[in-house]
């Protein structure tokens, strides 16, 4: 599995139309187990964007669908900025598949 956890700044004012955005945009993503958008608890502007794909690949193509195009499109005007990014290696949990650790 492939794991990614970063977070997003919206435009002041933007964070809930940012959120919607990002959401709707995850119910046909070939290889996507999970992806979650939640809100800073102490950032009004700070989302946290947690994702957990089948692979690498399934995670860079879907880049490229048209649902995920538009959305990016739709969403960068309401971005201020990212912040740090993290590539993780999940190994299961409640909702996902258990592979070996390695």
């Amino acid at each position: 599995m492939y794991g990614l956890i970063g977070s997003m700044t919206a435009a002041t004012g933007r964070r809930d139309d940012l959120i919607a955005i990002l959401i709707e945009a995850v119910s046909a993503m070939p290889g996507c187990l999970s992806y979650v958008v939640a809100k800073d608890a102490k950032d009004e502007n700070m989302i946290w964007i947690t994702e957990i794909w089948d692979s690498k690949e399934s995670h860079d193509a879907s880049l490229s669908l048209p649902p995920v195009a538009s959305a990016i499109a739709r969403a960068r005007p309401m971005i201020a900025g990212f912040g740090s990014q993290v590539i993780t290696a999940p190994v299961g949990g409640f909702g996902l598949p258990a592979t070996k650790a390695r």
